[in-house]
């Protein structure tokens, strides 16, 4: 596994990283005892970071990721979690206030059975973008509740996750230097989509470290395909999927190489991806140690076409 410094955090972070929201039952129905060792194969797998979110399968993932740290010594992972994003019931909620996110860390902690969150992020700030306030209140009231947070010892390091690359500028654009020291950020590069490329040297110059999640693209780069909630538009899932048959008469699956370009920028830290399924952990680890074939990656972005770089809206 290699290791990348995170910015100007001080934390060396692995290329490939654990993304817990498939521990929620975000996808489909899990096998808690399997998703634990998931956790388990990840960590032994070099995996060193570990993110989540109380809002994954409605507070379920960071409980059933609770249930895996604690049989891990807590020197073995570097652990994200997000506030700003929740739900209950079935039903997703909001609260950016800053009284809630200070309530929500506290609560996430007990979750997950842990003393100290190296990274706390504000979740999809694109929400609030709509809600009174706007990203003014990010700015204002939610990041400064984190750092008082950091200052206390609580979290380590603040930062903020949206779809959007121009939210995350703005919040940055309008805080002091170094309020924001990561970006979590998905969906943007991967094989149908590197728009985060055209942002390196702006979040480089601002000191951030970058978090790169979802390489398969939320399924669009799968053989198995998007789930019916997918929010791409039809004309990108089709050359996807056009792509992933290509791939397949080639005999080298899209997820191999899906995976391999999300880890190849050694500008991006960290590529996270989930999976409650220990065999698929192994997989994926086993794929970013295989070389390359770009010239496959080549064909599947001229298949992908006018297609690439292509987005929607965060649901």
């Amino acid at each position: 596994m290699e290791y990348r410094a995170l910015g100007k955090t001080g934390l060396q972070v692995s290329a490939l990283s654990f993304g817990a929201s498939s521990l929620g039952g975000v996808f489909h129905q899990i096998d808690e005892g399997r998703a634990v060792d998931a956790v388990f194969a990840a960590v032994e797998g070099g995996m060193n970071l570990i993110d989540v979110s109380p809002y994954y399968g409605h507070y379920r993932a960071e409980q059933v990721l609770g249930r895996a740290l604690r049989q891990l010594p807590r020197e073995r992972y570097i652990l994200s979690t997000k506030v700003g994003r929740y739900g209950q019931d079935g039903v997703n909620t909001w609260d950016y206030s800053g009284r809630r996110a200070q309530e929500s860390v506290s609560e996430s902690m007990e979750r997950l059975g842990v003393e100290y969150i190296d990274l706390i992020h504000v979740h999809d700030i694109e929400f609030q973008a709509a809600r009174p306030g706007g990203l003014q209140l990010v700015a204002d009231e939610t990041l400064p509740a984190l750092v008082e947070l950091k200052e206390k010892g609580l979290v380590g390091h603040v930062g903020i996750t949206d779809l959007q690359i121009d939210n995350l500028r703005w919040v940055i654009d309008h805080t002091p230097a170094g309020t924001v020291e990561t970006v979590l950020n998905f969906c943007h590069f991967c094989l149908c989509d590197d728009a985060l490329a055209d942002h390196l040297d702006y979040f480089e110059a601002h000191g951030i470290g970058l978090i790169n999640a979802s390489p398969l693209s939320m399924g669009l780069l799968s053989e198995r395909g998007v789930p019916d909630w997918h929010p791409a538009p039809k004309p990108l899932v089709d050359a996807c999927q056009k792509a992933a048959g290509y791939c397949r008469q080639k005999g080298y699956p899209i997820e191999k190489l899906a995976m391999q370009f999300a880890v190849s920028n050694p500008r991006i830290p960290t590529t996270l991806f989930s999976s409650a399924n220990p065999d698929n952990v192994r997989r994926n680890l086993q794929f970013i140690n295989d070389p390359v074939d770009w010239d496959l990656v080549h064909e599947v972005q001229q298949i992908i076409g006018e297609q690439k770089r292509v987005t929607w809206a965060n649901t």
